[in-house]
């Protein structure tokens, strides 16, 4: 049976458990330019924009966190900042398809309203027919990150989201539907119920793309993390899959680990283990690409197995038959 009780597992535990999965394969590194000397991470898998591929991508000196979103098309192998295109003062770009809409996004930084000198964030929503026409329609709470949306078969709208402090600790994830992307206010967003059973309360994770599967479950992307003794950070891809009818949901999986993808540079020595979920690109054939920003500093993809492949293949009724 592919869906039961989840049960809470740490890093480690995961880890651990995927040291013995398929591995992913074909590691590459992503050339970008026409960005000075600033890195290019924590991208967007590709998407369609007006008949070309473009990836969205969040480019920072590497001793800043004053970051833009750029949006990248290929061109001889590099990509390169699309002539026209909107640049964002955002940070970690997201991107889906929302009742025929390109839907947009990414975390806004600003002056924290009680401590001096330190930052608070939100998360704010673009849309519009096309990149060059995209306008701002919302924002999520302060103090929150990947929010994340997705059109489900009924038309209706699954929202992902991840409070921290008194609700969500280090960073759980919640989930709740709404009808209209002009539903999706900061009240909608605080109050989603938290999907239990994720993540230990020393650890944390998020939401970072959702796929809408063929039998009406929802592939969900995204990442646990944690701190070591040494308080370096580490994070990992993974997935789960949610039926939103019933709220039933897959455990926890990893994708790969920090040793599955190229050497490179990180942007301090604490996020050397950092991988950070962009976007998965299915392809049809069993297999898929994942896009990822590695340790703050850089963009790459792998292949790998398609994770979801095996809960779209079940039929609904047959899934849940003996739960």
């Amino acid at each position: 049976m592919l869906f039961s009780l989840p049960t809470l597992k740490t890093c480690q535990v995961l880890v651990d458990e995927f040291r013995s999965a398929p591995q992913p394969f074909e590691p590459e590194k992503l050339r970008f330019a026409g960005v000075g000397d600033r890195d290019v991470y924590n991208i967007s898998a590709p998407f369609v924009d007006e008949g070309e591929w473009v990836i969205a991508g969040r480019v920072e000196a590497r001793d800043s966190e004053q970051s833009e979103v750029y949006f990248f098309v290929e061109r001889d192998g590099v990509w390169v900042p699309r002539e026209g295109a909107p640049v964002f003062a955002l940070q970690d770009p997201f991107v889906s398809r929302i009742h025929g809409q390109l839907v947009f996004g990414g975390v806004e930084t600003f002056p924290h309203p009680v401590f001096v000198g330190e930052h608070s964030w939100r998360t704010v929503f673009y849309r519009g027919p096309n990149i060059r026409r995209l306008e701002k329609f919302a924002e999520g709470p302060d103090g929150m990150k990947d929010i994340r949306l997705v059109e489900l078969k009924d038309g209706s709208i699954g929202v992902f989201t991840r409070p921290q402090g008194e609700k969500g600790g280090r960073g759980k994830i919640g989930f709740t539907r709404i009808f209209s992307l002009d539903e999706l206010t900061p009240d909608v967003i605080e109050a989603a119920p938290i999907l239990d059973a994720q993540f230990t309360d020393e650890e944390w994770g998020g939401v970072n793309e959702a796929h809408l599967l063929a039998n009406g479950l929802v592939g969900a992307l995204g990442h646990i993390a944690c701190f070591d003794e040494q308080g370096n950070r580490h994070y990992y891809p993974m997935v789960f899959v949610l039926n939103p009818e019933t709220m039933e949901r897959s455990e926890l999986e990893l994708l790969a680990l920090r040793s599955h993808f190229l050497d490179g540079p990180a942007k301090r020595p604490d996020l050397a283990n950092v991988v950070f979920s962009g976007g998965l690109i299915r392809k049809g054939d069993g297999t898929a690409e994942l896009y990822a920003g590695v340790g703050d500093a850089e963009a790459q993809k792998i292949s790998l197995i398609d994770p979801f492949a095996k809960y779209e293949a079940q039929e609904l009724d047959r899934m849940y038959a003996s739960v």
